[in-house]
């Protein structure tokens, strides 16, 4: 179950940051050895968009596409009170795709 991602899935990407100001949803914040600077992780709430055999390819709120190892630790299905909780965190394929329709469109 761990690895078995579906298009559509809701899942949740833990991506490490660094800046002199770390927002609020900035978990696990350590300051570097000058002070200057932190370094922290922040969740993003993504969906599946292809899932192949040992990849997944990710999209996000704004449209952007990923494609990240199955086996990658900080990839993890969303929780069903995550899934409600952030519900509007995750992208719906369907508005991206009306996204790309979109823009497609608009260039030709």
């Amino acid at each position: 179950m761990k690895n078995d991602y579906k298009p559509g899935d809701p899942v949740i990407f833990r991506v490490t940051k660094q800046s002199t100001d770390p927002g609020p949803r900035a978990l696990d914040v350590h300051p570097a050895q000058s002070g200057e600077t932190y370094s922290y992780q922040v969740d993003k709430f993504w969906t599946v968009r292809v899932a192949l055999e040992d990849m997944v390819q990710l999209v996000t709120r704004r449209g952007k596409q990923r494609s990240v190892s199955k086996r990658d630790i900080r990839l993890r299905h969303a929780r069903w009170w995550e899934r409600w909780l952030y519900a509007d965190r995750f992208p719906k394929l369907s508005q991206i795709n009306d996204m790309t329709t979109t823009t497609t469109s608009s260039t030709d």
